[in-house]
């Protein structure tokens, strides 16, 4: 087995999540899809905010979803549960 010895970890600010900040966002999780603007971060949360959930992508590079429907309130997402996520 070969293995790397060396190792360098650098921590850069503002990357992810936090780099996404009041942009809009699409959300993949384990069951659903979402998309809205992203209003807050943290360590266990997201915040979307004018948020819809996604029934139906459509072509993933289409200015609007085949079916998707907003939410009455803002939706607060665990991270635990994000799968990937993308500037809209």
């Amino acid at each position: 087995m070969k293995k790397s010895v060396k190792i360098e970890v650098q921590e850069v600010e503002g990357e992810g999540l936090l780099a996404l900040l009041d942009k809009e966002v699409v959300v993949f999780c384990m069951n659903y899809i979402y998309s809205g603007k992203l209003s807050g971060v943290n360590t266990t949360d997201i915040l979307l905010t004018d948020a819809v959930v996604v029934y139906e992508t459509g072509t993933l590079t289409a200015v609007e979803f085949s079916d998707s429907q907003a939410l009455p309130n803002d939706l607060y997402i665990r991270t635990a549960s994000i799968e990937s996520y993308y500037e809209r």
